[in-house]
């Protein structure tokens, strides 16, 4: 099968590159330069570039098009958000022979706006944290007292469009009105409406599925053991973990609403207070940590390209994975290695009950763990790990 994976200098698209390639399909990889992460690797068969679908979508969907005539793909899987939409839109505009793995349009844009994913959740009676909605720049003054504080302050939506083409947002947090107030003040908006929700102290539980039409087919869980920022964001120490069986019905309850097909990635933070699983998003793609998922045994690329051919699996339970196995992202340790290093503890932002700077530094300077491997770094694909190395001191 000839497979064509976007967004190549991503881990996830490494992650799929290797475990395709590895399966003897021919994997051209594609990026706004011809090299990149993945195309480094010694299982990625060709390499493309495309313009930049942050700036120009448009031009992005027409040089793909090119691309998948010139190479007569099969699949083509795109791979971060800034791809997963506009190919989402013009899916039908790449033929009838390309099988784009990807649920309906309008399900993947509610998964992505967390206002309406908070609306669904709460008639599904999946439990999530308490929230209010800014609509509004004008609505900034009347609600800075109706909250309490810490909370968290979470755009809509990960990425807004506007006249010179996306805005990328981020989770930021406020512990007083009046620091509240100054950060929305600072915000594009565009980027409105913005969720305030009460910061729910806890462990974070990903959940990560692969469905076809409606069925789910394969699960994995993982939890976050080192993030960076430390105050909440991408993992780099991860280890795969047995299913939590109430995440588990939540996510079942809201993918099969959804009428889900293709990957999907739903997170959701434990209370401290109750014990229970409170939802934080659901991504429709691929995620960062997925070579965990396959080193732990549950290969979501492989199944996908077979579910997308009509391969399907037997069923879900026979697809079993290893608990216990850890992913270390090396690069993205040392990131945080610098931010515990060089920024005072107000700029943490530690959550309650986090490990100390000075614990937490001694865990990064220790290289081994059981189970333990690098998500990047493997000798026998070195080429990528000597990039990502090249990309790290440049930048």
């Amino acid at each position: 099968m000839n497979v064509f994976v976007t967004d190549g200098n991503s881990r996830a698209a490494l992650a799929i590159t290797r475990s395709l390639g590895r399966k003897g399909h021919r994997v051209i990889v594609g990026a706004k330069r011809d090299t990149s992460l993945a195309s480094c690797s010694k299982y990625c068969t060709d390499s493309a570039s495309y313009p930049d679908p942050a700036h120009d979508s448009e031009a992005f969907i027409h040089r793909l098009q090119e691309l998948v005539e010139k190479y007569s793909i099969d699949l083509l899987v795109p791979v971060t958000d800034i791809c997963v939409l506009p190919v989402s839109t013009h899916r039908n505009d790449f033929g009838t022979t390309v099988r784009i793995p990807l649920p309906p349009d309008e399900s993947l844009r509610i998964a992505a706006d967390k206002n309406q994913l908070l609306e669904i959740a709460r008639t599904l009676d999946v439990a999530v944290p308490e929230s209010h909605t800014v609509n509004s720049p004008d609505d900034i003054i009347r609600s800075l007292h109706r909250l309490d504080y810490p909370l968290v302050i979470k755009p809509g939506r990960s990425r807004v469009p506007d006249a010179s083409g996306w805005i990328s947002t981020s989770v930021d947090y406020a512990d007083s009105p009046g620091e509240l107030e100054e950060k929305l003040c600072k915000m594009p908006a565009a980027v409105y409406p913005i969720i305030l929700q009460e910061r729910i102290v806890g462990p974070g539980i990903g959940l990560f599925y692969c469905y076809h039409e409606g069925e789910k087919i394969a699960s994995f869980a993982h939890r976050r053991l080192r993030e960076k920022p430390p105050s909440g964001g991408v993992s780099v120490l991860r280890e795969s973990v047995d299913i939590d069986p109430v995440a588990d019905s939540y996510s079942d309850k809201l993918l099969e609403h959804l009428h889900w097909n293709g990957v999907a990635m739903v997170e959701f933070k434990r209370d401290l207070r109750d014990g229970q699983p409170k939802l934080m998003e659901i991504n429709g793609r691929f995620w960062g940590s997925l070579q965990l998922a396959i080193d732990a045994g549950i290969d979501f690329p492989a199944i996908l390209a077979d579910s997308a051919s009509g391969n399907l699996p037997v069923g879900e339970q026979n697809i079993t994975y290893t608990s216990g196995v850890r992913s270390r992202w090396l690069f993205g340790d040392i990131d945080l290695m610098l931010m515990y290093l060089l920024k005072s503890t107000s700029q943490l932002n530690l959550p309650p009950g986090a490990p100390s700077r000075w614990t937490s530094l001694q865990q990064i300077f220790n290289p081994f763990g059981r189970n333990q491997r690098y998500e990047v770094l493997r000798i026998s694909d070195i080429k990528p790990w000597l990039y990502e190395m090249t990309q790290w001191f440049k930048h």
